[in-house]
């Protein structure tokens, strides 16, 4: 670690430009449009009620649309600016002014935003184009449609704002969004056990994240990205290794990064179309836009940017286990998400040298993995909902379209040359070998991984032999749903030449910065030769094991430890369980009754005391006069007797 450690040190000593943005003009004045088109959707939808229910699913569809015609006019527009011009800001209206706090609404675009505008809008469309078909027969369609446009609007919100206040609004509302999404089959126990988990992990992460924005207040008198990035130097390496690990903890919780990833699988009981939201365009992607856009925090924060590095090669790991024993076709994919995102995380831990490779792997994986989980729905569609792998087989030639779009979802995330993936991802790997060759084999060993459990799960879908029951018949998906099928399955084909090379280097270099690259410890062809083998063994074991031998339907028992814990997801609940929630359990029941007893005791003790005294003195008040006359007789007589006693 400690070479990890100086190796990363080294990283922070790279300048991070800081360039004033210029005031927002021309078609950049309609930036705040893009968040008001899906924000006024999910408005409408949500309290028009029943009126809706005919044209609703229209509406929700058109809105992210218009955002991302206009996305795609203000990246044209950026890009006819000089490099040190593309930092656009617009100033909307003040927030809040309290005491020295001063936030305004005030948007940033830039080369960033603009990237992950296009992403969000884009993909985000064709999952609603995909929603309509998939959704058709479900009664509450027109309310799904609005909480997908109140998740876009939320995630445009986070990527647009030029301050962590205004990012944490769009933190929150996305948490919100997947919640309502995740659970919106509420119907279902395991649905809404699913939304409550995920909202509650998330939870955790939002504290980090909280407690960072505090820090920077007090640290930088504001949270605006300009003025802290500007000011940064001046802090100290304690208060910013701290302002990092905060940040990472909340991007930990959204990115479903270890320790905070036991939610992402649970939340594949939400409709199909939202784990491709989540996992693609939105949610899982806002911990990589934190880390990367915090880049002034985390190049002068050497202890933390070493933090980022070890999370996301442990959870790129993780994730690719889990791959491995998922026989839900969903949970494969979610399992596969954690691994890629955890590629991500590592590009932008590795700083200067990584940040843009991160988003470049960002951009291709929204576009294989959207494919990919809308191509199960597809599935999923054809076999009356059955998400069990061991119970397709055979379906290549019953549903060729979904077949050849999943296919090259498949071919882009193992790597397969020429394919988006193999142009992203193994960029990453090849930064991560040339910073720290631990890394950079841990890198290399999950991109062997991904290899075998994307062949398993082609060969148990699409290969093999029939394994469904007589009475499901498959069937090809709807032109609605294979579209935009067909259109992410272009885009994992050729995402990764679109955006290959040094454009997105040089692009993006206004808001990361820009470093020379260090050597690699070899060629990089042969660094490109070496990982294409590794993905190549992942992919001939997967063969071996699975195409050669009968698939039973039902999970054998007698497996090894390793499969074992792979399909409980690595005891990650269990963990949970031991060290959060029971102990806090314990701890809460013991805070409650300490409050109750000692703390509140202390108060109401002697209000108690004298409510008692009050009581007993109260039964001494008859009201009849003739009583108090005894009473006052018998008080008199026993002084009279007192008397005699005493002086006899």
């Amino acid at each position: 670690m400690s070479s990890l450690l100086l190796t990363v040190a080294a990283e922070a000593e790279h300048h991070i430009p800081v360039v004033a943005p210029t005031d927002a003009d021309g078609v950049f004045s309609l930036l705040w449009l893009i968040i008001a088109l899906p924000l006024f959707g999910a408005v409408v939808l949500l309290l028009g009620g029943k009126y809706t229910d005919k044209w609703g699913h229209l509406l929700g569809t058109a809105l992210p649309l218009g955002s991302f015609v206009i996305s795609l006019l203000c990246v044209f527009s950026l890009l006819g600016r000089d490099e040190g011009d593309r930092q656009v800001s617009q100033h909307l209206y003040d927030w809040m002014q309290v005491g020295g706090l001063d936030v305004g609404m005030d948007l940033l675009y830039d080369p960033l935003s603009a990237m992950f505008l296009l992403l969000i809008t884009g993909v985000g469309s064709l999952i609603h184009v995909y929603s309509i078909g998939y959704m058709a027969h479900d009664p509450r369609r027109r309310r799904f449609f609005g909480y997908l446009n109140l998740f876009v609007a939320a995630m445009l919100m986070l990527v647009l704002s030029e301050n962590y206040l205004g990012l944490f609004l769009g933190w929150e509302g996305v948490g919100l969004a997947s919640y309502l999404l995740i659970g919106f089959w509420q119907h279902k126990h395991s649905a809404a056990a699913a939304a409550k988990k995920a909202f509650v992990i998330n939870r955790v992460g939002d504290m980090g994240m909280a407690l960072a924005i505090f820090l920077f207040f007090v640290t930088f008198g504001s949270t605006s990205f300009t003025v802290i990035s500007a000011n940064a130097g001046s802090a100290s390496e304690t208060t910013l290794n701290w302002l990092g690990v905060l940040l990472l903890i909340g991007a930990c919780g959204k990115s479903a990064q270890v320790p905070l990833q036991a939610w992402l699988l649970d939340a594949m009981e939400g409709p199909t179309p939202v784990s491709a939201l989540i996992h693609a365009a939105t949610m899982v992607t806002a911990g990589v836009y934190l880390i990367t856009r915090s880049n002034f925090v985390f190049e002068l924060a050497p202890a933390a940017q070493t933090a980022v590095v070890i999370v996301a090669t442990v959870t790129l790991l993780w994730g690719a286990i889990l791959g491995c024993a998922k026989d839900d076709i969903k949970k494969g994919l979610a399992g596969s998400t954690m691994s890629q995102i955890g590629y991500m995380m590592l590009g932008a831990g590795l700083g200067v040298a990584g940040y843009a490779f991160a988003i470049f792997h960002l951009m291709t994986h929204g576009f294989f993995k959207a494919n990919m989980f809308l191509g199960a729905g597809s599935v999923m569609h054809a076999m009356d909902d059955d998400v069990d792998m061991r119970h397709y087989g055979g379906l290549q030639k019953l549903l060729p379209v979904t077949f050849l779009t999943f296919a090259m979802g498949y071919l882009a995330i193992i790597g397969f040359p020429g394919f988006s993936g193999f142009f992203s991802k193994d960029k990453i790997i090849e930064v991560a070998l040339t910073e720290n060759l631990l890394v950079g084999i841990c890198a290399l060993l999950g991109a062997g991984i991904t290899g075998f459990y994307m062949t398993r799960m082609m060969l148990l879908t699409f290969f093999t032999k029939k394994r469904w029951e007589d009475g499901v018949h498959p069937h090809e998906s709807p032109a609605v749903m294979t579209v935009p099928l067909i259109v992410l399955a272009a885009l994992s084909v050729l995402g990764g030449v679109m955006l290959a090379g040094d454009w997105i280097v040089d692009f993006l270099s206004p808001v990361v910065g820009h470093v020379e690259h260090e050597d690699p410890p070899l060629p990089a062809i042969v660094i490109t030769l070496l990982v294409v083998a590794v993905v190549g063994v992942g992919v001939a074991l997967a063969f071996l094991l699975f195409q050669k031998r009968d698939v039973p339907r039902e999970a054998p028992q007698d497996v090894s430890f390793v499969t074992r814990a792979a399909r409980a997801d690595l005891y990650g609940d269990a963990i949970n369980d031991a060290l959060v929630v029971r102990p806090g359990g314990q701890l809460v029941t013991g805070l409650v009754a300490t409050d109750r007893g000692l703390v509140d005791g202390s108060f109401t003790g002697g209000a108690t005391v004298v409510g008692g005294i009050g009581q007993g003195l109260r039964r001494l008040q008859t009201g009849y006069v003739r009583s108090y006359a005894l009473s006052v007789l018998g008080g008199a007589l026993i002084l009279v007797l007192t008397l005699v006693a005493v002086n006899l």
